[in-house]
Order: structure tokens, then C-alpha cells, then sequence
């Protein structure tokens, strides 16, 4: 059966999430997976815990600014997870909301974005993105 998104969904308590970077990025924890055998230790473990043979995977990647919160026009919040930039001007995106929307709705996220919701494929949705106090004409 294939994975779908929400059998990666789970709650993960706010304070077990990092923040910022730590001052001393050496001091970073390091979880060793070893067959079934899992191990705290700390990242400047790391060469001891390498074996010839091992295929070490490096993660460059940014995090982005992602997760926008906002209103719909009745008021009622919404919570938009950015997938993909798919233009300038469109995102496709998760959209929270105690109500699905509907192509047209109008959103007001982060007090300083106006972006309206083109169309639904899925769980995701198409979302125009107009900027500070714009409105498509």
C-alpha cells in the first residue's frame, strides 16, 4: 500500500524542536542507527562511528519559511503549508481550514500577503500569491 502524507503526521511537543542553530554546532546530538540498536550520542562522535563501507548522506538543504497563518475573508482561520513555487505567483500548497475553499476564496496570510485560491488538485491547492494589499482584477 502506498505511503500518503498523513502517515507522516505526528505531534511533536514545540520545545523538542530546534530553534536555531546552537552556538557550538559540535555540540549537535547524533542518533546511530545500528542494525535495530539506536544510540544517543554527540555529532563530534561521528568518525568513530563510521565503518568502511558506509554511505554517509549530507543534508545541505535549507529549511524555508513555509508554514503561513492567516484568515479567510469570513474571518476563520487558515493555515497554508507551501509546497512547491510553481511561478513568480503561484504556490502549490496544503491549505488548513475549518472549511474547504473553493477556487476564488480569498485569504489575508502573515498580516502582509493577499493570495486567492485558484484551484484544488488533491490535497493540495494552487494559490495565487499578490502581495501586500493587492487583489487579482
Amino acid at each position: 500500500m502506498p505511503l500518503t502524507l498523513a502517515d507522516f503526521d505526528y505531534a511533536l511537543p514545540a520545545d523538542l524542536v530546534a530553534q536555531a542553530p546552537l552556538s557550538t554546532r559540535s555540540a549537535s546530538r547524533l542518533l546511530v542507527l545500528d542494525g535495530n540498536c539506536r544510540t544517543d550520542a554527540d555529532f563530534v562522535d561521528l568518525p568513530q562511528c563510521l565503518r568502511a563501507g558506509d554511505l554517509l548522506v549530507l543534508n545541505d538543504s535549507r529549511v524555508l519559511h513555509a508554514r503561513l497563518l492567516g484568515r479567510k475573508e469570513s474571518g476563520g482561520r487558515v493555515e497554508v503549508l507551501v509546497e512547491r513555487l510553481l511561478d513568480h505567483h503561484v504556490v502549490l500548497a496544503q491549505v488548513r481550514a475549518s472549511k474547504s475553499l473553493r477556487p476564488g476564496s480569498r485569504l489575508w496570510l502573515e498580516d502582509a500577503l493577499d493570495v486567492e485560491v485558484l484551484e484544488r488538485s488533491g490535497e493540495f491547492f494552487s494559490v495565487a500569491v499578490f502581495g501586500r494589499g493587492c487583489r487579482a482584477a
